[in-house]
């Protein structure tokens, strides 16, 4: 099985696996090569013969890991992972297809750089590819999305100019905690001095960010994507309460975060939550929820409900339109 593979390529993919997991065992390489542990260790040797310094240390710590001031080659992709890398793009970015784009652009770069044995597939697939673009998803700025991860990484505060939907905008000093992505959208989950709470905020809804010389110390166990799910439906202008006539476990595989914290009641369960836009609130989310609810709190919310209600009751009522 060995000799299956030149031992070129296995210096190749050794300097690969070091490169990406620094501290990886003779044991470890040996699995991940498909050979001995003599052998993982003489594709060792090789780099090192080419010139490239690949320190080893013994102990449950040790292992082997590039040497500092290493000169690497250029990075080398098999082509399984320049078509995973590609449909990543395309399904992330759909408007990828096109090469006058931004992103499109970056992959063209990409595509033109790599060796013909393996960027052809990665260029057929994207000329004879169809992407569908997500209504859901909301691309963001990429130099906003820099600027904000930059802080992250930094731990300074910014100050952001952000914009609902429906035209409002603001300005709020946040600690920024971490840059999530869910479902398409660009979200930065932050602490609001402005409201004292941990607030999300849509990246391609924020108009400004400046930095700020404050500095701060994020939750020790924050977990990013557990938290922003658990607060996407707070903290927003308007405040819903939807009791369920239904057992938690039948609706809430129906509720998505967006809307509120779901909580069991009984044989019932309340949805408690807030929205920036009631009537996508009443017509996009509880419309499609196939169970009967009743609308406790906002009145704005109230109001969206009779509204969708009225349009279909309507819809019923009316004649139809006589045939031509």
């Amino acid at each position: 099985m060995e000799n299956a593979v030149s031992p070129t390529a296995r210096a190749l993919r050794t300097l690969d696996i070091l490169r990406d997991r620094p501290g990886t065992t003779a044991g470890q390489l040996a699995s991940d090569l498909g050979v001995t542990e003599r052998a993982a260790r003489r594709y060792v040797d090789i780099l090192r013969e080419a010139g490239i310094p690949v320190d080893s240390a013994r102990g449950p710590y040790g292992g082997y890991r590039l040497g500092r001031g290493a000169r690497l080659p250029a990075v080398v992709f098999t082509q399984e992972q320049v078509i995973g890398l590609v449909m990543a793009v395309l399904d992330g970015q759909p408007a990828a297809i096109d090469a006058d784009g931004l992103v499109g652009s970056a992959l063209s770069k990409l595509i033109r750089a790599l060796p013909d044995s393996v960027g052809r597939q990665a260029a057929a697939l994207r000329s004879y590819a169809a992407a569908a673009s997500d209504r859901r998803s909301a691309p963001a700025d990429p130099t906003t999305t820099s600027t904000l991860v930059a802080a992250v990484a930094d731990r300074h505060q910014v100050a952001v100019t952000y914009a609902t939907e429906s035209g409002e905008s603001w300005e709020a000093v946040v600690d920024p905690w971490a840059v999530v992505v869910r479902y398409g959208r660009w979200y930065l989950l932050c602490h609001s001095h402005r409201a004292d709470a941990i607030r999300t905020y849509r990246i391609d809804r924020i108009r400004a960010v400046r930095h700020l010389p404050q500095r701060f110390t994020p939750p020790d166990d924050l977990d990013p994507v557990a938290t922003l799910e658990a607060h996407l439906g707070s903290g927003w202008k308007y405040p819903t309460r939807v009791v369920f006539h239904e057992p938690y476990e039948r609706v809430a595989p129906w509720v998505r975060p967006t809307m509120g914290r779901l909580e069991p009641a009984g044989d019932r369960c309340v949805l408690t939550g807030s929205t920036t836009n009631t009537r996508m609130y009443a017509q996009e989310w509880l419309a499609t929820i196939p169970f009967g609810f009743t609308v406790e709190e906002g009145p704005e919310l109230r109001a969206a409900v009779a509204a969708v209600a009225a349009r279909f009751t309507a819809a019923l009522d009316s004649e139809p339109p006589a045939p031509r």
